[in-house]
């Protein structure tokens, strides 16, 4: 165990994600992006007619002030932050089973609550017992009246509380991620300095791994199957299965709660704004879409596609839940089940076919409903290269003889064959 707090918290000098120009990007470009989705496609289209037809004229009135005091629609913030509280309060006082996680390098193991699943299950129950006292769906119609302002209020949201960490992080004994110590103040807000920043016992990281997000997803999900109903006096089998996948993987994630403590957001990556808004915001923001394309363009599916497209999801599902791993010392998981030798990662192609399935209920209209799955393949081939650079610092020689034998990263065959990149710059290179 280190002995002194440089050496506990070395300097970090290799840059990821194109370093501070990167940061940059992150913390403006992909915001934009999610307003754009969210001001940009509506009922007139995913993209609105009125952009294609005069995208000058558009965003004109889109950067005019009197737009602009539309985003910031107080009672949108309220509701917001009125749902995260509730999730922090069921944190707090549902009972669950306390785990260890992995241990830290400062010799720490720090002990996490695992009452994600009953905080899903009560939220639903207390917003029934609500809408029971209210004797109305209207309530539920809110989220797609005040759709914008609700993903203002996120966004904002999201800048606050990495702006918090990151000022928190600089209090004496603070443990800082190995990758997020490079004194550029732009990129180690955004990547995150602090590696499990707590307010007491209650881990902020932890927290927002699996709540916001995931059950903020579902949420959004039933409030658009409402405003179906309330518009057609039914809901489409495709917003059904929608809501059926959807919910199936957040309550699966739930369950399988504990899994989270080995992931490299919880043992290696720092809390800031790439972990924050991806998870408060881009997480129930953008994965809801295809269920808010379905409001605006309800369709159904015939019984061959529901068909072909339950079996690519649980083809994708099986894919990625049935692998047997053995847990190393350091808290990471190998795969020891007979998939090993297809691909390195054959868990990530899994995945991936679920996002395509869930994406297929929207016909082809648009692209829009399609981003998460193109957002996806990119984002795990990323991870994917991230894991790879890890290994094979991690396990030198050993970790070429295994890859020299699993030649495939993701996808099995020769087109999961493909050269290692490094996509780590050192501070001579930027």
């Amino acid at each position: 165990m280190a002995s002194s707090g440089e050496e506990l918290n070395p300097k970090t000098t290799r840059y990821e994600f194109l370093g501070p120009v990167g940061a940059f990007g992150f913390v403006t470009a992909l915001p934009l992006l999610v307003l754009f989705f969210a001001i940009c496609c509506n009922a007139t289209g995913y993209p609105s007619q009125f952009l294609l037809a005069d995208p000058k004229g558009y965003f004109s009135d889109l950067f005019s002030l009197e737009f602009a005091k539309t985003l910031i629609d107080p009672v949108a913030i309220l509701v917001y932050l009125g749902f995260i509280t509730i999730l922090v309060i069921y944190a707090l006082v549902l009972d669950g089973d306390v785990v260890p996680g992995t241990k830290l390098r400062n010799g720490q193991i720090l002990k996490y609550r695992m009452n994600g699943f009953r905080t899903f299950h009560n939220v639903f129950a207390f917003g029934g017992f609500l809408l029971y006292q209210y004797g109305s769906i209207e309530p539920l119609l809110f989220i797609y009246n005040h759709w914008v302002g609700l993903v203002v209020a996120s966004i904002l949201f999201s800048y606050i509380i990495s702006l918090y960490v990151y000022l928190k992080s600089f209090k004496p004994g603070a443990l800082l991620a190995l990758g997020g110590n490079t004194g550029n103040p732009l990129y180690d807000y955004m990547i995150g300095r602090e590696l499990n920043p707590r307010i007491g016992d209650f881990d902020i990281k932890f927290f927002t791994e699996l709540r916001p997000g995931l059950i903020g997803w579902v949420v959004l999900n039933v409030c658009f199957a409402v405003k179906q109903y309330a518009d057609l006096d039914r809901v489409t089998n495709s917003m059904g299965l929608i809501l059926f996948f959807h919910s199936f993987y957040v309550l699966d994630s739930l369950w399988n709660e504990e899994a989270a403590l080995t992931t490299m957001d919880v043992t290696t990556d720092g809390f800031g704004f790439m972990l924050a808004f991806g998870l408060y915001t881009w997480v129930p923001m953008t994965y809801t879409i295809q269920a808010r394309y379905l409001v605006d363009y309800p369709r159904d599916m015939s019984y061959l596609e529901l068909g072909l497209v339950l079996g690519l999801n649980f083809l994708g599902y099986f894919i990625f839940r049935n692998l047997k791993y053995m847990k190393t010392e350091r808290g990471t998981k190998l795969i020891i089940s007979s998939w090993w030798g297809m691909s390195r990662h054959i868990n990530y192609l899994g995945d991936w076919l679920m996002a395509l399935s869930w994406c297929l209920p929207c016909g082809f209209g648009s692209v829009v409903p399609y981003f998460y799955a193109i957002y996806f393949a990119i984002l795990l081939i990323h991870r994917e290269r991230r894991d790879d650079h890890s290994c094979r610092v991690k396990y030198g020689k050993d970790w070429d003889k295994y890859c020299s034998i699993v030649k495939s990263r993701i996808i099995p065959g020769k087109l999961g064959s493909v050269p290692y990149i490094d996509l780590q710059l050192s501070f001579n290179n930027v």
